[in-house]
């Protein structure tokens, strides 16, 4: 029916009007095929370019922003971090001093308690030692005391027991000479 109202037969259509082959391969038809596809590229290229690229890049661009803020608060708080690691450490570096400090000054305060102690049991046993060696002085006095008087006794019942009479007098001067030696 077309092809009757040029008067010309075309080689890519049969005597019925059903296409021999594929159409598209059709010589004839490609000056047609050609403008239907440069017009259907130019309508894709203004619908990408006036709509669907600008949402795209919109999107992208989102995205940075979000990314750059992200990687921002990641930095900021790795700094908070870093600054409270060097608090903790500088912290922990004071307690350890305080620490040491409060070791030292009770080491000294034991220390000087120690030696107040041992200076007190130095004195008490000083005091004791000389009550002591004074006791002892006196026990020594009065066994010398107790040895004079022993001697006298016994030498006067030694002087009457051999029958003998001797006077106090001479028995105390008699002891004292051996006792002088």
């Amino acid at each position: 029916m077309a092809t009757e109202t040029t008067g010309a037969v075309s080689s890519c259509v049969d005597s019925h009007g059903s296409a021999i082959g594929m159409p598209q391969l059709c010589f004839e038809w490609f000056p047609n095929q050609i403008f239907w596809l440069v017009l259907t590229l130019v309508v894709i290229f203004l619908v990408l370019s006036r709509i669907a690229l600008p949402r795209i890049a919109a999107v992208l661009a989102e995205r940075q922003g979000t990314i750059s803020n992200d990687i921002a608060a990641a930095e900021a708080l790795r700094n908070k971090a870093a600054d409270a690691e060097d608090s903790y450490n500088k912290a922990l570096a004071d307690a350890r001093a305080e620490a040491q400090n409060i070791v030292v000054s009770a080491k000294a305060d034991i220390q000087a308690d120690l030696d107040v102690a041992i200076a007190k049991a130095d004195a008490e046993i000083s005091a004791k030692a000389a009550e002591s060696e004074k006791a002892i002085a006196e026990i020594r006095a009065g066994a010398l005391a107790s040895v004079e008087e022993i001697a006298k006794d016994t030498a006067a019942e030694i002087v009457s027991t051999l029958g003998g009479k001797a006077t106090a007098k001479d028995v105390g001067a008699a002891v004292a000479a051996r006792l002088k030696g």
